[in-house]
């Protein structure tokens, strides 16, 4: 049964976080709450001068095992899980002279934080907390009864609320702090099971473990979803190793939306396929599909070259950058409307520039992304969800097979290396059209690869109205497909709007009719044997 109010009499503090911990501890004994506590949470409130008994004098057992065993006893969880007005149990913690815990107060061993620095297996494995987890579930469970905090965050609202109610904590913020700390749990165990998942092959001679779980901490909450009418937050995973969306800072501009942290993510990713130390590179996404990437000899000249492929779509659009923004690139991004621009780093000079544009979001990632990193993507589905490793494909891995009577040239095999990296981020079925290291085509997400080549091809034409060139951008390009060609229509639309060569997967019944085609129309035409669908 659920009482509204209970008086907060005694207090159990385990925490690795010690953050805010003594100033917590001090203002619970100011309110006259009794505190008991465990291990460095005991050694560093009693060298604060606090009174505070520790859980061996309650327990009659010492820590043992290198502080494994210390809460799991009766007298803790006896303290936790009685409920204050059933007899019976009452009458246990009398003749068992057990007091009963009215204030649980844990945050965990630090288990995502030592995965995420890439810890040995020993290390990781021993910061997984067993006597936490615990005393949490557990005082949630009586949460009627007992309150439990688990976010140091929390500390505040709960002396506010002692000061407010006499010293009690009422019963709608005792279930808040319950379904906080089942969440909690939850999530921590979530980092461990697919940890765990990493470091096996599986169970069931599968390499799918039978099991799954996702947790992770509230980093935002958002306006809404996709659309007005939807809820939305932004979870950070936990043990971030991978440079991007989650691990960037904010430097100005509103509040990122729920289609920013998507778009924005799409463009980082695709812009770091391409090394820093090679060469700039300059990614415009909008709706999570490129419509302008381009390599240059300065960050400028790539946006230059990237916002020439598609100005229009370009406009409100996500522009990430393989490089530190420097003051010439962010003195021409900011010329037309973006909503974000995200990049590893950025001059001085270049954030005072796009400060003088309020609403534009700057985000400083850290670094970037390894494509060729092992990772997993997960989908939600009706009633479950799909999990799949991360597309690490690399064009540079993958050795090209010359199908077609042509081969390549050396220019036309830079430029389908570079389409093929791109066409792993269009969304399918994707046609990627490219000249001299920049997209000048590109077409998206059509039911059927013909179209998506026509759009593309149509694109190109746009292109070269705008400049008033006499001839179709795509004249001398190269395409790229992100999957084989089922017929030879897309390949031959491709060839009539005058492109020279194409990359492409292979591995159609059709594959000889295709090659065929190519070799009429005078193509080179390699395969990579890797498809890079993307739903």
């Amino acid at each position: 049964m659920s009482h509204d109010q209970v008086r907060v009499t005694r207090a159990l503090l385990s925490v690795s976080d010690k953050a805010g911990l003594v100033a917590f501890a001090r203002a619970l004994d100011a309110r006259g709450i009794a505190l008991v506590s465990t291990g460095g949470t005991h050694r560093e409130l009693q060298a604060a001068g606090l009174p505070v008994a520790e859980v061996a004098d309650l327990t009659g057992y010492p820590e043992m095992m290198d502080g494994r065993v210390k809460t799991l006893h009766p007298a803790v969880h006896g303290g936790l899980l009685a409920v204050r007005d059933n007899p019976e149990h009452q009458a246990a913690l009398a003749a068992h002279g057990i007091a009963a815990i009215d204030l649980l107060v844990v945050n965990l061993y630090p288990f995502e934080a030592t995965i995420a620095r890439d810890a040995s297996y020993d290390d990781c494995v021993e910061n997984i907390d067993v006597g936490g987890p615990a005393m949490i579930r557990a005082a949630a469970k009586n949460h009627a009864d007992v309150a439990v905090v688990v976010d140091v965050a929390d500390y505040g609202a709960i002396l506010a609320e002692l000061d407010a109610q006499g010293g009690s904590l009422c019963g709608g913020t005792r279930r808040a702090l319950a379904g906080k700390a089942f969440a909690r749990t939850a999530a921590y165990d979530a980092a461990i099971a697919n940890w765990m998942a990493g470091q096996s092959e599986g169970t069931a001679g599968t390499s799918a473990p039978a099991f799954r779980a996702i947790g992770g901490s509230l980093a935002q909450s958002l306006r809404y979803g996709e659309n007005p009418h939807q809820k939305a937050a932004f979870y950070r995973a936990p043990g971030l190793v991978r440079a991007g969306i989650a691990s960037a800072r904010q430097l100005q501009g509103k509040e990122l939306s729920y289609n920013n942290f998507n778009d924005t993510d799409a463009a980082y990713e695709c812009v770091a396929e391409f090394d820093p130390a090679r060469i700039a590179a300059v990614a415009i996404i909008k709706h999570a599909n490129p419509c302008g990437v381009a390599e240059g000899a300065s960050l400028v000249e790539a946006y230059e070259r990237a916002l020439a492929c598609d100005p229009t779509s370009a406009f409100g659009g996500i522009v990430a950058l393989n490089r530190t923004l420097d003051a010439e690139a962010a003195a021409r991004i900011v010329e037309i409307f973006t909503e974000v621009i995200i990049a590893p780093d950025a001059s001085p000079e270049a954030i005072a520039i796009v400060a003088g544009k309020k609403n534009l979001r700057l985000l400083l990632a850290g670094g970037l992304p390894d494509p060729r990193a092992t990772g997993e993507t997960v989908k939600t589905l009706s009633g479950g969800f799909l999990v799949q490793d991360r597309d690490a494909a690399v064009i540079d891995d993958m050795p090209l097979d010359v199908v077609t009577k042509r081969a390549p040239t050396e220019r036309e095999y830079a430029d389908l290396r570079f389409a093929y990296r791109i066409a792993k981020h269009v969304k399918s079925n994707a046609i990627v059209y490219a000249r001299d290291g920049a997209t000048v085509g590109i077409g998206a997400g059509q039911m059927s690869r013909v179209d998506s080549s026509r759009i593309a091809a149509w694109k190109a034409a746009e292109g070269a109205a705008r400049i008033g060139a006499a001839e179709s951008l795509a004249k001398g390009a190269v395409v790229a497909s992100d999957a084989f060609f089922p017929f030879a229509d897309g390949l031959l639309a491709a060839a009539e709007a005058g492109a020279t060569a194409v990359i492409q997967p292979g591995g159609s019944m059709r594959d000889a009719e295709v090659i065929a085609a190519a070799d009429a129309a005078g193509l080179a035409m390699v395969f990579t044997g890797h498809r890079h669908f993307r739903h």
